[in-house]
């Protein structure tokens, strides 16, 4: 355990001394991301028997580090703190210096009295004005700032929104400490803009919304945690049939991650005809990284300043769509999902998005034009969809590791077709698989008529249309179920 001090000290101005502050406390590091008995954020002295819940307030930490236990009206009792999280002082010296009331939950420990719940009374102070949650965003924000090794998917649970002044400082203050160090220092600037009287209402605006964007961003370490192949394995044999050689290559890049900890160099660049299950690939990939993904579609983006935003000197400024992508997310860590990558270069007046994406594929980081910062890209995992790689420029090909995705065998399709179109279609419509049966000689016609487009697309909307007739029959003739073979199918779709 280490000791943690505040920024205080024994000062004299002329004849008058300034008393420094009692630190009772030493510091403890945890990676946990919840607040129990098991997980405390902090232990208070064991001086007396604590009720397992007290109403108070922290002690100015110009003064002493203790909570003023509230033991009866207009009597305060104080109780020194003896340990603490170290990812919580700045939040401590917060409550304190603002004398927020709260309520704590605490439990007797070998420590002394470990505090597991901290939550604002009902009669909180205007100092909290977004007080609609703001001390249980902030702890959660905290907390998640190392993020779990065995969480199985991405929370979605953060209602609470930094749109106000008042809640960007004051979360700046409690939980800056969450923000890589260039961030912090960037929220700082934007802030005093924010705060300015020296600027234009337009600058104060864009300076509010771009903090509001990049607090509300987890920015995590970019360690990532082993992953268990034989679960990968698991996860890529329920989402895609066959492609063995494409399964093989995502588990050597398991493996790799599970030997260095971090994400590799280059992303995963799937190339082949449309339909064949690239983009099905792209989301397993993440599944398994157990990250958020977001999408940028190439097709749709025409110029560099669509991906990189616009200057806040213009009125309608925006960030681009690859920092959304990171707001979308609220992470850092995420998976982008690049559709359509041979489209990207296009090579406009307003600037080539090519160029632009390898800044987003850059170890070093890529800069929005309205954010005016660099935004780390350690925990970001590039997959890369194209019909034709031949129209991709050197420079992007270099940033990924090429995995060609053939088309399927009318075996295969056949087999697709019976476990997965198929099933799929028939749950979406509330169907059982005793409603519309496919005959073997049946599949056989489905796959033999979609062998004149490449992938599996056809299958889908051949079941689609088999599963349709199938309930239409139900309903009409009174009957429990139909049958088709391959003269069946051959009517139905013509």
């Amino acid at each position: 355990m280490g000791s943690q001090m505040f920024d205080f000290g024994s000062q004299s101005t002329g004849a008058t001394a300034v008393t420094a502050p009692v630190i009772t406390y030493k510091t403890f590091s945890s990676q946990a991301e919840v607040m129990d008995e098991e997980n405390p954020i902090m232990y208070l002295r064991d001086a007396e028997e604590l009720p397992a819940q007290m109403t108070g307030r922290f002690e100015n930490p110009g003064r002493r580090t203790a909570f003023l236990w509230q033991q009866d009206k207009g009597t305060e009792k104080s109780i020194d703190i003896v340990l603490i999280d170290d990812r919580f002082p700045d939040l401590l010296r917060w409550l304190g210096e603002n004398s927020i009331p709260v309520c704590l939950n605490v439990s007797k420990a070998a420590q002394g009295y470990a505090v597991h719940g901290i939550r604002e009374t009902e009669s909180f102070s205007d100092k909290l004005s977004a007080g609609d949650g703001f001390l249980q965003y902030t702890i959660g924000r905290i907390l998640e700032s190392h993020p779990a090794a065995d969480e199985e998917e991405t929370r979605d649970d953060d209602s609470m929104k930094l749109t106000s002044l008042q809640s960007l400082s004051d979360f700046l203050s409690c939980a800056g400490r969450t923000l890589p160090a260039n961030i912090r220092a960037w929220a700082r600037r934007n802030l005093a803009v924010a705060r300015s009287n020296e600027v234009s209402p337009e600058e104060r605006r864009h300076a509010m919304h771009a903090l509001s964007i990049m607090l509300g961003i987890q920015w995590k370490s970019s360690y990532f945690a082993s992953i268990d192949p034989a679960q990968a394995r698991r996860i890529l044999d329920e989402e895609l049939y066959g492609m063995e050689s494409v399964k093989q290559r995502i588990i050597e890049t398991i493996i790799q991650i599970n030997r260095t900890h971090t994400l590799p160099a280059y992303g995963l660049l799937l190339c082949g005809p449309a339909g064949t299950g690239k983009s099905q690939v792209a989301y397993a990939v993440a599944r398994i990284l157990k990250l958020p993904w977001t999408t940028l579609d190439m097709s749709s983006i025409h110029d560099a300043e669509q991906l990189t935003g616009s200057s806040r000197v213009y009125a309608n400024a925006k960030p681009g769509s690859i920092m959304e992508a990171f707001a979308l997310a609220g992470s850092s860590n995420l998976v982008v999902i690049i559709n359509e990558l041979d489209k990207a270069d296009s090579k406009t007046a307003q600037g080539n998005p090519a160029d632009a994406l390898l800044t987003l594929l850059d170890s070093f980081g890529f800069t929005d034009n309205y954010m005016e910062c660099v935004i780390p890209t350690g925990g970001v995992y590039p997959i890369a969809t194209a019909n034709d790689k031949s129209r991709i420029s050197e420079p992007l090909m270099t940033r990924f590791a090429v995995i060609d995705i053939p088309d399927y065998t009318a075996e295969e399709k056949k087999a697709i077709f019976l476990r997965y179109s198929l099933p799929k279609v028939l749950k979406r419509m509330g169907m059982s698989a005793q409603e519309c049966r496919i005959e073997e000689s049946g599949a056989e016609e489905v796959v033999r008529r979609c062998m004149k487009e490449p992938g599996v697309r056809d299958l889908e909307q051949a079941a689609e249309h088999l599963a349709a007739n199938a309930l239409y029959r139900i309903e009409t003739q009174d009957i429990t179920g139909v049958s088709y073979d391959a003269e069946d199918v051959a009517a139905v779709l013509g």
